[in-house]
């Protein structure tokens, strides 16, 4: 798999709390990436769009916000990054996701 996330699943409070996952990209380019959500009156995420260059990470951190405990999940789609692009939001309005990654969480 191009991207892969570590953790790979996330259990947080369902009072609120963070969990924060890293982003490998193992393409021989640079890739951009968008982050959809089960959940969006829980969850916030932090960035929601952005760039991994080729071999290098990113961090994401997901904060939830106190609510019913309930099982969530999201989605990461990934493509390859334009030549030049500089605002990943801007470049995915126009592009197909290559591939996406799935991350469960759960909140207790």
């Amino acid at each position: 798999m191009p991207l892969a996330i570590e953790p790979a699943a996330a259990t947080v409070p369902a009072a609120g709390g963070a969990s924060t996952h890293t982003l490998t990209n193992s393409e021989a380019g640079k890739i951009m990436y968008k982050i959809k959500s089960s959940n969006n009156n829980e969850y916030r995420l932090k960035p929601v769009f952005g760039f991994i260059d080729a071999g290098a990470t990113a961090q994401v951190e997901i904060t939830r916000l106190a609510g019913p405990p309930k099982d969530d999940k999201f989605v990461i789609q990934f493509a390859p990054a334009p030549e030049g692009a500089t605002d990943a939001q801007e470049a995915f309005k126009g592009a197909t996701a290559a591939g996406d990654v799935t991350l469960p969480v759960k909140a207790e």
